[in-house]
């Protein structure tokens, strides 16, 4: 499975492959080579499963991830859960991308437009599985032609001594070149303090997004007044940074979702008793959630206190089945307020 990913991975950065089925030639891209090779290997999977009589239940990392390239970073957004108006605004965003490209194929003239975003909201929220995506849509789109992301936050850019910090800057961005830089809690680049070096990395932020307009894309990220601020206090960056996407806290049907999936994804069932706890839990969670709450963590987290209190019911068990190893309860939840 992961020499698969591995494999498939390297028709798509670098190769391409032409078929000649019933001798008509048939040439594929990059992508296409990719998504083919992919659901080929999906098909012979799910083939030999039949075949052997043998149950494909859940899905490995890589078969998720082989699964995703295949449908293709559009519909892998669309998949998400929630998300609605940053679905939205994703895919306007990627349509005027799109016809903007053809119009400078044909000859036609265009809008000069910058690629860069700012993603607004509440942590576990999905801004870095988005960014992500949105990688992709540009290396699709060939507005990029690794579309790889690089994550990083003030540590990553930011040194303790006079001189470091534009050097320690440097070194990241030329990781990202050709691909996206994601600044997480990039608010914290400015602290006020005229002896933090917070403002050489802006600086030389905004040099290299100049000198490689064509090479690097750059995603800031945070919680919503503090960036509006921290884009407000420098033109460089007003001017530079004009796309905002908000993200939306998930709502209690979401979190639950997002629960299950992970439960489905691990092979694991909730009983009637488990579900109502877990729908109490994600109540009792949202009325009383500070700016800390997070979000979609907050439901994976639950759902690893959930299974670690599994473990310790049937390690008292004399004996287990199969089932009972997949079955959650209700007492497998945590006190509610610890939650």
């Amino acid at each position: 499975d992961k020499n698969s990913v591995t494999f498939t991975r390297g028709i798509y950065e670098y190769g391409q492959i032409t078929v000649k089925p019933w001798n008509i030639v048939m040439h594929f891209s990059r992508v296409e080579s990719a998504a083919l090779f992919c659901r080929t290997y999906l098909f012979l999977s799910e083939l030999y499963a039949q075949k052997h009589g043998l149950k494909l239940t859940g899905q490995t990392s890589s078969q998720i991830e082989l699964r995703n390239m295949c449908i293709g970073p559009l519909e892998h957004l669309q998949s998400l859960i929630g998300l609605n108006s940053v679905k939205k605004d994703v895919t306007a965003l990627a349509s005027f991308v799109k016809i903007q490209k053809e119009r400078e194929e044909k000859g036609l003239k265009t809008i000069g437009m910058s690629y860069h975003c700012v993603f607004t909201g509440n942590p576990g929220t999905g801004k870095t599985t988005v960014a992500r995506i949105l990688a992709d849509i540009y290396k699709e789109l060939g507005i990029l032609k690794r579309g790889h992301l690089v994550e990083t936050d003030r540590s990553g850019l930011v040194a303790e001594y006079v001189g470091q910090t534009a050097v320690k800057t440097n070194k990241i961005i030329d990781q990202a070149l050709d691909g996206v830089l994601f600044i997480d809690e990039a608010y914290s680049l400015v602290t006020g303090d005229n002896t933090d070096f917070g403002s050489e990395a802006i600086a030389t932020l905004l040099k290299r997004m100049e000198d490689n307009r064509n090479r690097l894309v750059v995603i800031l990220a945070g919680y919503s007044k503090e960036m509006k601020k921290f884009i407000d206090s420098n033109p460089g960056l007003q001017s530079r940074f004009n796309r905002y996407i908000h993200f939306e806290d998930y709502t209690e049907s979401e979190l639950r979702q997002i629960f299950l999936d992970t439960a489905k994804k691990y092979e694991y069932t909730l009983d009637a008793g488990a579900d109502y706890r877990l729908r109490e839990s994600i109540a009792y969670a949202l009325s009383h959630k500070d700016i800390n709450f997070g979000n979609g963590r907050f439901a994976r987290n639950l759902f690893e206190q959930v299974l670690q209190q599994q473990a310790v019911r049937l390690a008292d068990e004399s004996s287990v089945e199969e089932k009972d190893l997949t079955l959650i309860k209700a007492e497998d939840f945590p006190n509610i307020t610890s939650t």
